[in-house]
């Protein structure tokens, strides 16, 4: 039994796929059987029942999988530390694609700038993405806007963000000037794909109010976004930060959403969809180096800009 055998065990207990386990460790899926295989007679458990074509994690699997978490996270914590000796240590930070597009590479800039030896390597990618890679510690920190869902994480908020209701300017809820919930139940939509947490909190949004949800569009980018937006193939409920050069200039318009919504626990008011926070992620028992504690700093520091300056009405609290 080896280290690489509880990262594969680790991989396909998240993803509850062989395949996904392949394609992370670059091998075959009899290679990513045999591998479970080998645990399993080594420890002399079953650790996932096979059932219809899906796996299933057995009871000694859970319990494997919480101590293989520690064993490969101490691993790597000793990986991590002597590699800070060299002259060159490395820092492998995660970014969700909304924090990627419009905040990581001034943060990622600075850290070179104050760090010049360091090895800096970036994941930009969803926020179910970017949890396993800091839940098997291929990641040693992450910026995400999505919610984190493992209990092993510890998330700390530090930077405001505001998810508007955008479309063109000639679209007639932009000419009217403002929408209702209901409103949005009769309109296309443009959105980033599953696992997304910007996804996942419209979706939430349009539940809580039992509003249908169509989505026209699916991507893994902003940039598609907004080109599909533009080119009048529907709305999108994305990040302020993402478009503010397009409401600036006027090629697309933010939507007002006049609605209360307190009964759901959401703050909907002039301008915005949802207000959140993007989230400092890193593993509870994660060893803070010297490299890490660095771009801790600079985070902390960074990003503290306001944007209400991009919702209609500035960010005014009450419609009118």
């Amino acid at each position: 039994m080896t280290i690489r055998h509880l990262k594969i065990f680790i991989e396909v207990a998240d993803t509850g796929k062989m395949s996904r386990a392949a394609s992370r460790f670059y091998l075959s899926q009899p290679a990513v059987s045999q591998s479970i295989a080998e645990l399993e007679r080594h420890y002399g458990v079953k650790l996932f029942d096979r059932l219809s074509q899906r796996l299933y994690i057995t009871e000694a699997g859970r319990q494997l999988l919480s101590m293989a978490r520690q064993v490969v996270l101490a691993f790597d914590n000793l990986e991590t530390g002597m590699m800070q000796l060299s002259d060159s240590p490395i820092l492998r930070i995660g970014a969700t694609v909304t924090v990627g597009s419009s905040l990581i590479g001034r943060a990622v800039a600075r850290y070179r700038k104050e760090q010049p030896g360091a090895d800096l390597r970036v994941l930009v990618d969803n926020t179910a993405t970017i949890e396993r890679g800091l839940l098997d510690s291929s990641l040693d920190l992450a910026l995400v806007e999505g919610q984190i869902k493992s209990a092993d994480l510890a998330t700390t908020p530090v930077v405001e963000d505001y998810l508007v209701l955008v479309c063109r300017p000639d679209h007639p809820l932009a000419r009217r000037g403002w929408a209702e919930p209901s409103d949005l139940g009769k309109e296309r939509f443009i959105l980033r794909e599953e696992g997304s947490g910007t996804r996942e909190l419209f979706t939430r949004y349009m539940a809580d109010r039992g509003i249908p949800l169509t989505v026209g569009w699916t991507c893994s980018g902003a940039d598609t976004i907004r080109k599909a937006v533009l080119l009048g193939e529907g709305m999108t409920v994305i990040s302020v930060r993402l478009v503010a050069e397009e409401l600036q200039s006027g090629t697309l318009v933010a939507v007002p959403v006049r609605e209360d919504g307190s009964r759901h626990g959401w703050v909907c008011r002039r301008g915005w969809i949802c207000r959140r926070k993007f989230s400092l992620v890193l593993h509870k028992n994660k060893l803070i180096t010297p490299a890490i504690s660095a771009m801790l700093d600079i985070i902390r520091d960074f990003f503290q800009e306001d944007v209400t300056g991009l919702l209609p009405g500035g960010g005014e609290e009450n419609p009118t």
